[in-house]
C-alpha cells in the first residue's frame, strides 16, 4: 500500500465555495478509495500558485522533509499540476507526485469494466500524459547539453509524442464506433416510444442503490466514491404498468477537469436522449448544497440545463427527526431548491419509493404541444433541443432553415414561439 501526503492550497481572495478542509477531506477518500495510506496533510495560504512548484519552494522543502520522516513514497495534490510543476516537485521532494485528476483516473481504470468505460479511461489518460511527456526525458538535462544529448533524447521524446497522439487517434475512431452504435440503439428505441430516465448527481449520492431498489437490478453499490464507472439500464415499472428504462451513469464531482469529460462523451450522451433526469443527492451530507452547485454546473457544460429535473433528496434515514413537510421545505431552502420538484427517499429503506414512481410518471406525462416550427440553420442548438424533447413527425428544409412537424412538451412550447409557423 502506498503511504501519501496530502496538499492543498487556500487562494486568498478567490473562492471555488468549497472550504480547504473539505476539498482535502474528499481527496483523502479519493486515495483510499484508489488503495493509498493517508499519513500526512500540508497545507499552505497563498495570494498565487508559484509557476515553478505550486506552493511556495519553502513549502516544498516542508513536503520532502515530512516525507522523509514519515516514509511516505506518494504526494498528491488537489489542484490540477502543470507539466512543469510536477516535475520540478518531484526532483524538490524525491518521491512520486500527482494531481487530483491523476487520481481520479487511476480510480477509473480499476472500475471501467466494459469496452467502452475502458476506452475512454485510456483516453484521458493518454491526453493527460501527452503534454507532460518532457518530463520522462529530464534525466538529459542533467547531462548539460551539447554534443552527445542532442539527438538520441530528443527523437525518442518525439517518438513517444507520435506513438500517444496516434494512440489517441485510435481510441477516438474507436469510440466514435461505439458512439454510433449507441447513437442507433437510441434511434431504434425513440421509434418505440420508449421513454428514458437517467439518474445524475454527486459520486457516492446513491444513484445505484437507488436503481437496485427501484427495478430490483442488482448491480454494484457500494459506500465509495466512483463504484459506478460504466452506464447500466433497467426497465422501471410505473403506477398503471407503464415501462420506462432507467440509466444509471457516471458521478460528477469537483475539479473534475474539461478533458475527462469529454472523454466521456459516449456514456454522457445518454443523458442528451433522456426524457427526464433524476438529480439524485445525498441529503445527510455536510457539503450537499456545494455537491449540488456542482452537478448543476457540469450539466449546465454539458449543455443540459434545460432538461426536464425531478431532485431525489436520498439518504432521508440518515437525518435527524421524523419526516415533515416542514423538513423538506428547510433541505430545499438550505439547498436551494424548489420544493416542487422534489422527492425525498431513503433507498436503503424504501421510505418514499412510491412517491418517486408517481412524480416519475408525472414528469414524463406532461401535456404536448402540436408544433410546426422554422428553425434557422444558425440556431443549430434550438433545433438539437427539439429533437431531444419533442416527437418529431416530419421534417423538411427551405432556404431559411429546418421545418419540423410534431409535438413538444408545454413547458418547452412558449420558448420556441418566435419559430412558430404561421
Amino acid at each position: 500500500m502506498e503511504r501519501a501526503i496530502l496538499v492543498g492550497v487556500e487562494l486568498i481572495g478567490r473562492s471555488d465555495g468549497w472550504p480547504l478542509e473539505e476539498s482535502l477531506a474528499e481527496l483523502a477518500q479519493l486515495a483510499r478509495t484508489a488503495g493509498a495510506e493517508v499519513v500526512g496533510v500540508v497545507r499552505q495560504r497563498l495570494e498565487a500558485p508559484n509557476p515553478a512548484y505550486y506552493i511556495g519552494r519553502g513549502k516544498a522543502q516542508e513536503v520532502a522533509d515530512l516525507r522523509r520522516a514519515l516514509g511516505a513514497n506518494l504526494v498528491i495534490f488537489d489542484d490540477e499540476l502543470s507539466p512543469s510543476q510536477q516535475r520540478n516537485l518531484e526532483n524538490a521532494i524525491q518521491a512520486k507526485v500527482i494531481d487530483r485528476t491523476v487520481l481520479i483516473l487511476d480510480i477509473f481504470a480499476r472500475r471501467a469494466r466494459t469496452r467502452e468505460g475502458q476506452l475512454q479511461v485510456e483516453l484521458a489518460q493518454h491526453e493527460y500524459l501527452l503534454p507532460r511527456l518532457a518530463g520522462q526525458w529530464s534525466h538529459l538535462e542533467r547531462l548539460g547539453g551539447g554534443i552527445g544529448t542532442r539527438g538520441p533524447g530528443e527523437s525518442q521524446l518525439e517518438t513517444d509524442r507520435r506513438l500517444i497522439r496516434d494512440r489517441i487517434a485510435r481510441l477516438r475512431r474507436e469510440l466514435e464506433a461505439v458512439r454510433q452504435h449507441r447513437a442507433l440503439y437510441r434511434r431504434r428505441r425513440k421509434r418505440t416510444g420508449t421513454q428514458v430516465v437517467a439518474l445524475v448527481g454527486y459520486t457516492n449520492a446513491g444513484k445505484s442503490t437507488l436503481l437496485n431498489a427501484l427495478t430490483g437490478a442488482g448491480v454494484l453499490a457500494e459506500d465509495k466514491l466512483f463504484a459506478t464507472l460504466d452506464p447500466t439500464t433497467r426497465r422501471l415499472v410505473l403506477p398503471g404498468r407503464q415501462e420506462v428504462l432507467l440509466t444509471d451513469t457516471v458521478g460528477f464531482i469537483q475539479k473534475l477537469p474539461p478533458t475527462v469529460v469529454a472523454a466521456f462523451r459516449a456514456t454522457l450522451e445518454e443523458l442528451e436522449e433522456a426524457d427526464l433526469l433524476l438529480h439524485v443527492v445525498d441529503v445527510s451530507h455536510p457539503n450537499a448544497d456545494r455537491q449540488v452547485e456542482v452537478v448543476l454546473e457540469t450539466l449546465a457544460d454539458l449543455g443540459l440545463n434545460e432538461k426536464p429535473v425531478l431532485t431525489v433528496l436520498n439518504k432521508a434515514d440518515r437525518l435527524p427527526g421524523p419526516a415533515t413537510g416542514d423538513q423538506l421545505e428547510a433541505l430545499c431552502r438550505r439547498l436551494g431548491l424548489d420544493p416542487a420538484g422534489v422527492v425525498l427517499t431513503s433507498a436503503t429503506t424504501g421510505r418514499g419509493l412510491d412517491d418517486l414512481r408517481r412524480e416519475i410518471q408525472k414528469a414524463l406525462t406532461q401535456p404536448m404541444v402540436d408544433v410546426e416550427l422554422e428553425i434557422p440553420y444558425e440556431a443549430s442548438g434550438v433545433l438539437e433541443l427539439v429533437r431531444r424533447q419533442g416527437r418529431i413527425r416530419a421534417e423538411r428544409y427551405t432556404p431559411r432553415g429546418t421545418v419540423l412537424v410534431g409535438r413538444v412538451p408545454h413547458h418547452l412550447a412558449a420558448r420556441l414561439a418566435a419559430y412558430r409557423v404561421g
